[in-house]
């Protein structure tokens, strides 16, 4: 019993293992409430919310329209998408007795972190969806707007690497004793005993869910918290898979995520096709690769992308409440800016909903989709291999400073 404890709290997971998984599980979850898995949406809708306690009338704004602000964050399912994330995400980190209140070393990184969770809020919510959505959910969906996004958001977190190099971002350097890597501590701590009666009682939660007849908010509550044990036994962070590319040429997260993908693309079409289910497809428009840009620009600016902001702040990292608090406000500044700003008249109108399967054919998409996947994890294999810090790229035994 200790061994298998050890095994699933004692170290992290295979990043691989973890996105195959979540690959499966989001097909599975869409199969069941053609919703997919998603949490900048709610983040809107939680931002409406907030205006509407303080006497705000957005009964106008065309943006909570499209995202429907129908109940309340705990009456819906991408609530409790979110919500389960979180709590999941916790109870493994206390199973795993890995809480720590941890304070950031440098206070500028609360205000770093504050804007970068407005910018990438405001870019994940112009181009309706964020590293999941829009990215890691949304390309299974044969969306063409996925693969723009992802495009941008690479370029984003480029030119994000190279901001957060620079030395007035830095700032100067603190030096404090031993290392911040938290550890599994051994002997009494009673964080898996709070872990396992949070746990229970979570578990009870959804249970009440089914029994009452709120099967989608119980299904949701269990997907979500699925969910986040999984983005934090693998240390799941969509901005590390770009980011590490680009300043220390580490490619491990790029290719889980692609592996991920890969196999959500199969289950997916398996499930469209055997239950007759459309695709959610979203607009492919300029305010995709803007929206991109930025989200890929405040990403990193923020230490982590929405995933791992999560988990990241169960872990007792305080400098990711920031992080949250700035997504709230940047998804929601979107919602005001959509037409009251005229973004919609400028960067989206003239896009359209385009779908591979419509366009090409269900066995194509997929073999498409499946193609540039591998010529992805192709290319940041080679990359991992090759590219070294502060040095540059090798090729063919030269190396090309960048």
């Amino acid at each position: 019993m200790k061994k298998l404890y050890a095994a699933w709290f004692g170290s992290y997971w295979s990043p691989y293992l973890v996105m195959a998984l979540a690959g499966i599980l989001s097909a599975v979850y869409f199969g069941i409430t053609n919703t997919v898995w998603a949490v900048t949406g709610e983040f809107t809708r939680l931002g409406g919310h907030i205006l509407e306690f303080f006497g705000v009338d957005i009964s106008d704004w065309a943006y909570f329209g499209l995202v429907h602000m129908n109940g309340t964050t705990w009456t819906r399912t991408d609530g409790w998408i979110v919500w389960g994330m979180f709590i999941g995400a916790l109870v493994t980190i206390l199973l795993s007795s890995n809480f720590k209140i941890r304070m950031p070393r440098q206070k500028r990184r609360y205000i770093q972190g504050f804007a970068g969770g407005i910018i990438a809020g405001f870019g994940a919510r112009l181009a309706l969806g964020c590293n999941l959505a829009a990215f890691f959910t949304g390309v299974p969906q044969f969306s063409l707007h996925s693969w723009i996004f992802i495009v941008a958001t690479a370029a984003g977190t480029f030119l994000g690497a190279k901001l957060v190099n620079a030395r007035w971002w830095k700032g100067k350097p603190v030096l404090t004793k031993g290392g911040t890597v938290p550890q599994v501590k051994s002997g009494k701590s009673r964080q898996p005993i709070i872990g396992a009666v949070l746990g229970l009682a979570y578990i009870g939660l959804i249970v009440y869910f089914y029994a009452n007849g709120r099967t989608m908010l119980g299904t949701a509550a269990l997907f979500g918290a699925a969910f986040g044990i999984l983005i934090e036994r693998g240390q799941i962070c969509f901005t590390s898979a770009f980011r590490d590319l680009w300043i220390s040429g580490r490619a491990t997260m790029t290719k889980a995520i692609a592996v991920g993908m890969a196999v959500s693309s199969a289950a997916t079409l398996v499930i469209i096709l055997v239950y007759g289910l459309d695709p959610i497809t979203k607009i492919a428009a300029p305010s995709t690769l803007v929206g991109g840009i930025l989200f890929g620009l405040g990403i990193v600016m923020a230490g982590g992308c929405e995933t791992g902001m999560m988990y990241r702040l169960m872990e007792g990292q305080v400098a990711f409440l920031p992080v949250f608090i700035g997504n709230i406000i940047g998804a929601t500044a979107l919602a005001y800016a959509w037409d009251h700003l005229g973004v919609f008249n400028l960067l989206v109108k003239s896009g359209s909903p385009i779908n591979l399967i419509k366009v090409m054919g269900p066995a194509a998409a997929l073999i498409v989709t499946l193609l540039v996947l591998g010529a992805g994890f192709a290319i940041a294999a080679y990359w991992q291999k090759n590219y070294r810090f502060g040095v540059g790229f090798k090729k063919g035994g030269t190396t090309h400073v960048r």
